[in-house]
């Protein structure tokens, strides 16, 4: 999938909250589309391992076969969309059980988490804002080459106030 067809998918009317807590598949299938890097359909363990180091995440590449190993239905340690989107749910499914249990946070408090998390990973200078230049890295980073008027666009989208970067709320309005 190509910068521009992303691009169409970011400027789709985004699930209300709930909708993203319940199911969001939306942002599923973007997920799994970033992480199958040659989009034939699977997410192999070099995939899944080339975006977790990306991402400052580091498992051991035995952990990473077997997960897959295990969401996948053949057992071959590829999975397709469907599976991937199985296994998600069934670690969302987990994760509310653990929470439920446990009176931990409620789920607008998962996502506001999971959004900083994000924020930090463009943040490269933790200065709170995402630089044209920290843009056109995390673009880079997940294998995808933007051209000057593209990294525009990008920034147009999401930069309300104008100042040439985006803060975390400009961010988070962007993705919720």
């Amino acid at each position: 999938m190509n910068l521009e067809s992303r691009l169409k998918i970011a400027n789709k009317p985004k699930p209300k909250k709930r909708e993203l807590i319940v199911d969001g598949e939306f942002y599923l299938r973007t997920a799994f589309d970033l992480l199958d890097r040659d989009q034939d359909g699977h997410v192999t363990p070099n995939e899944l391992q080339f975006m977790l180091r990306n991402l400052g995440i580091h498992i051991k590449d035995e952990l990473v076969d077997d997960l897959l190993k295990e969401a996948s239905k053949t057992g071959n340690g590829l999975i397709d969309e469907t599976e991937f989107l199985q296994w998600v749910a069934k670690i969302q499914a987990l994760k509310e059980e653990s929470s439920s249990s446990s009176g931990t946070s409620p789920p607008d408090d998962d996502i506001t988490q999971d959004l900083v998390a994000a924020f930090r990973v463009f943040d490269k200078d933790s200065n709170g804002f995402i630089t044209r230049d920290e843009l056109k890295t995390a673009m880079e980073m997940i294998g995808e080459n933007v051209t000057e008027a593209q990294l525009s666009d990008m920034l147009a989208l999401a930069d309300i106030d104008k100042d040439g970067k985006i803060n975390y709320e400009e961010f988070a309005r962007l993705l919720l």
